[in-house]
């Protein structure tokens, strides 16, 4: 898992899956080192993943002190059990909500949780955390975040983007990818990922995303996009065009058939890796 500093106290833990007929989905997840440290996001739970070890070359796991949990789906939820177990004085930051799905399948300990909703702070030492309700989101119990002192927005799902190769997914920079595919990838995992989008008052809509224009973060960083810096105002006006796309309409059990003939002996194909994020 590639890892990378984006800002002197920010790191990327960088991962990604293939999907197919989607493309290659950045997975990141984020270390940020407040004088008392945030990991935000857990990555994903694939057994060839070492979420663990990541985290490990950025700082030492033990002196973690807060997970931030945007919201409980497979892709952020990967490496949360290890980590607690290596970080015993940290404390899962998540909402009611998220605790609650996580409980069925392995409920998160009571006892580490610090329930927190959209709106309120955060005092990590040196700096405060707000959340905020991102505009779009594909679980209800989303909460990405505001760090008052780099100005960094952490977007959880929001401003992703499938990409055509693993090497765009673990860009450093989303400027490697030309603007107007950055524009079609963002709408197409708008409509992938929050679908409701297409059912909404497009008024409203565009009001959410006014947290964003006021605290204009000179930095986004998306669990499903390389970090973009100095990109905020284009992504949001990207975003603002989703309610009027095509609604997104997965594969059926005719193309699946079709997909697994090409995998069959002499198919000269290879079944590809992963699934959605």
């Amino acid at each position: 898992m590639p890892v990378h500093k984006v800002h002197p106290d920010i790191s990327v833990l960088n991962d990604s899956l293939e999907v197919p007929g989607i493309g290659h989905l950045p997975v990141n997840a984020f270390v940020l080192l407040a004088s008392q440290p945030v990991v935000i996001d857990t990555g994903l739970g694939l057994p060839d993943r070492n979420f663990l070890e990541a985290v490990g070359s950025v700082l030492d796991p033990a002196d973690v002190r807060w997970i931030w949990l945007t919201h409980p789906d497979r892709d952020h939820t990967g490496g949360i059990f290890d980590l607690l177990a290596a970080a015993p004085e940290a404390r899962v930051v998540t909402t009611y909500l998220s605790a609650g799905l996580m409980s069925c399948e392995r409920p998160l300990p009571l006892d580490r949780l610090y329930l927190f909703n959209p709106g309120q702070t955060l005092d990590v030492g040196d700096r405060t955390l707000t959340g905020f309700r991102p505009p779009l989101f594909d679980n209800p119990a989303t909460v990405g975040l505001f760090d008052d002192r780099s100005g960094v927005c952490f977007s959880a799902d929001c401003f992703g983007a499938p990409l055509p190769s693993a090497e765009l997914a673990h860009a450093d920079d989303v400027g490697a990818i030309g603007r107007e595919e950055l524009r079609a990838a963002q709408l197409l995992w708008a409509t992938v990922d929050s679908p409701w989008v297409h059912n909404v008052d497009v008024q409203k809509f565009l009001d959410t995303f006014q947290t964003l224009r006021d605290r204009e973060p000179e930095l986004v960083l998306s669990t499903h996009l390389p970090p973009a810096p100095g990109v905020t105002g284009s992504m949001i006006d990207t975003l603002g065009s989703a309610p009027r796309e095509t609604a997104f309409v997965g594969p059926d059990q005719a193309a699946l058939e079709q997909m697994l003939a090409g995998f069959e002996p002499g198919g000269g194909q290879q079944p590809a890796s992963g699934g959605p994020g």
